[in-house]
């Protein structure tokens, strides 16, 4: 009896350990996702006017709100997301940011991405 009890919390304990390490694998994936930017930062090292700031502002706000929407999204539909997020922010920005403000963006991008472990490819 008493090593039937004892196999029984064994395994309830390796279950529960199981079910937290995935419910922290979720958070982490979801936090990866999260694109609250520094605007003086990206400011700084872009160079941007006042009336750019606003913009880039707004751009990154809407960048932010996708790319929480990729996170929360089951993992099938999360990369085909993401790669729409990032194909409207770098169109609006297009529109926005000069060719050497756009090529900046983009390797900070690229840098923020590889950081956090995202990958565009499927």
């Amino acid at each position: 009896m008493k090593k039937i009890v004892l196999a029984i919390v064994a395994m309830l304990s390796m279950t529960m350990a199981k079910a937290e390490n995935e419910n922290l694998n979720t958070t982490n994936a979801t936090s990866a996702y999260a694109f609250d930017v520094n605007m003086k930062s990206l400011s700084r090292a872009l160079l941007l006017s006042s009336d750019q700031f606003d913009a880039v502002s707004g751009i990154q706000n809407t960048f932010n709100i996708e790319m929480m929407n990729a996170a929360t999204a089951d993992r099938s539909d999360r990369t085909e997301l993401t790669k729409t997020a990032v194909t409207h922010c770098l169109r609006h920005l297009s529109q926005v940011l000069d060719r050497e403000q756009m090529r900046k963006y983009i390797s900070i991008l690229n840098a923020t991405f590889n950081n956090r472990g995202i990958s565009l490819n499927d």
